[in-house]
């Protein structure tokens, strides 16, 4: 049986799930230093903490145990280029999706194999047939659409998502990426699942139908 397509984002109180990016700030430090407060919930967990190498020690309880639900669920990812290309430079060694990802692009490119079980896969003929592949290689676990803002867009609109979830952080960007800038709303409806709130975010789960 087949997994299911989803997403999960972090997104700030007035609907943005990064910064906006300055060209008169050249060492990204506003941008950094907003994306850290967005994240603030995330970054302290004990299963991202390990899963990134960045250290032993980390927070427990609800929070942490979602951000290991998301990670186990995960059987291949979906991301597109620009998330990637950001990405490559910054991942360590042994990326942390361990499992096969495959990047929605318009360039050809074999496969990059990281330690740990990552494989990226540049796919440059669409959406869809990255999905298949993806589907292909998840088997019966679920395939996430990683990101960014416009991937998962094009997912959405293509009618292609079963369920999101987010992580609304208290927090006010006021200008960045909005999630759901150009949403086909006239075909979109939403069903809430889940609502959940922890000591640092509210998690809100939706499963997508058509109109």
């Amino acid at each position: 049986m087949a997994g299911k397509v989803f997403f999960s984002v972090t997104m700030s109180l007035d609907g943005f799930i990064a910064p906006e990016e300055r060209m008169d700030d050249p060492d990204a430090q506003r941008w950094t230093a907003q994306w850290m407060e967005l994240q603030q919930w995330l970054l302290p967990q004990r299963f991202l903490r390990e899963n990134l190498k960045i250290g032993e020690g980390g927070e427990e309880g609800r929070d942490n145990d979602i951000v290991r639900e998301t990670f186990e669920r995960t059987g291949a990812s979906v991301m597109g280029k620009r998330m990637f290309d950001l990405g490559e430079p910054s991942w360590p060694e042994e990326a942390p999706f361990h499992t096969p990802v495959f990047v929605v692009t318009h360039e050809k490119r074999d496969p990059w194999e990281r330690p740990g079980g990552t494989t990226f896969h540049f796919v440059n003929d669409g959406i869809e047939p990255a999905l298949d592949r993806a589907r292909e290689a998840a088997g019966d676990r679920d395939v996430r659409i990683a990101g960014g803002g416009a991937t998962i867009l094009e997912y959405v609109n293509a009618g292609l998502i079963d369920e999101f979830s987010i992580a609304l952080s208290p927090v006010l960007l006021g200008s960045g990426i909005r999630l759901f800038e150009g949403v086909d709303a006239g075909r979109v409806a939403l069903e809430q699942v889940r609502a959940e709130p922890s000591p640092r975010v509210t998690h809100v789960t939706y499963t997508v139908r058509e109109r």
